[in-house]
């Protein structure tokens, strides 16, 4: 039975990136920067959107909690990465390494739905804007944000436990640098083959549902900006949602490449460059992707710097 061999394993070694010690040293720098970039941008957002009272609305909502997700999904993987990087001996426990299996694939699995939250609120905004008040409530806005949550955890909790019941007697070293299951499941001593069928289930439902709201949403949004006569509205409009559809792009490509395939196809080397992309890199992105291109954001943010610099000057 898979259940008697679970003290077999106590520990899991990362094999990380590379057993170079320099090249260690640079990406531990490298991913140290990023890091701090990632947790400083995710705060500010999430900061300027509490504190302006002109950023109160369901857009805003949606965004600082995206912030929120993105800070708590890296954090999950870049502060031990960061540890194993700076050891000699790249350990974590049984337990620890399920905790963290468990964590990540509830935040992403919530990011998912929280984008396709997101494009609705786009839809609602932009395609019944006089209804948008009533549609789009901060009860409706907390039940989204709510039942989004709900799934990912349940998600998780269902994937996690059938993957304990995996066996796991040696070896134990992850060819990875932090608990994701492909990898794992390579070290499995039992037949992984049910794991692989409900990462494709639950992963191939919540993609395609959440993908389909969002182009669902995106099309009937061209559909009626199309229609707008007006220049500045159709700017306007495609201003506000021009951001999204680039986290969207980015967010869901790393995600598809990764999960929804045969695991015939894995190649570990590859796949380590795209976990560094969709763990570190994107939520690093995400805060600049949208107070770049979003005017709102940008004038909350010199209002909140403006506030500083005079607070210091008195």
């Amino acid at each position: 039975m898979a259940w008697e061999n679970w003290t077999t394993v106590t520990e899991f070694v990362f094999k990380g990136f590379t057993d170079r010690l320099d090249l260690q040293v640079t990406l531990f720098v490298v991913f140290l920067l990023t890091y701090v970039i990632t947790v400083v941008g995710n705060l500010g957002i999430i900061a300027v959107v509490c504190l302006d009272s002109q950023l109160q609305t369901p857009m805003y909502f949606f965004l600082s909690n995206l912030s929120f997700l993105d800070l708590c999904y890296s954090s999950v993987v870049t502060p031990n990465m960061l540890l194993n990087l700076s050891s000699e001996r790249k350990t974590i426990s049984f337990a620890a390494c399920f905790i963290q299996l468990y964590f990540y694939a509830t935040f992403v699995t919530v990011e998912c739905y929280l984008l396709a939250v997101m494009a609705y609120d786009r839809y609602v905004a932009i395609c019944n804007p006089l209804r948008y008040p009533v549609v789009m409530s901060q009860k409706v806005c907390v039940s989204l944000l709510a039942g989004s949550y709900a799934v990912g955890f349940l998600n998780s909790v269902v994937f996690t436990g059938f993957a304990l019941r995996v066996s796991f007697c040696g070896p134990n070293v992850i060819d990875h640098f932090f608990c994701n299951w492909p990898p794992l499941s390579k070290l499995a001593c039992s037949d992984t083959r049910l794991n692989q069928v409900l990462v494709l289930a639950f992963g191939g439902f919540g993609e395609v549902t959440t993908i389909s709201v969002i182009l669902v949403s995106y099309g009937c949004i061209l559909f009626t900006v199309l229609r707008t006569g007006s220049v500045p509205g159709k700017r306007k409009a495609f201003g506000t949602c021009a951001s999204h559809l680039v986290v969207v792009t980015i967010f869901y490509g790393t995600l598809i490449f990764m999960y929804l395939r045969p695991s015939s196809s894995y190649s570990l080397g590859r796949d380590k460059i795209v976990s560094v992309f969709y763990t570190v890199v994107i939520p690093m992105l995400n805060p600049f992707i949208y107070s770049l291109r979003n005017r709102e954001v940008k004038s909350a943010l010199k209002r909140a710097v403006g506030r500083i610099i005079i607070s210091l000057l008195k």
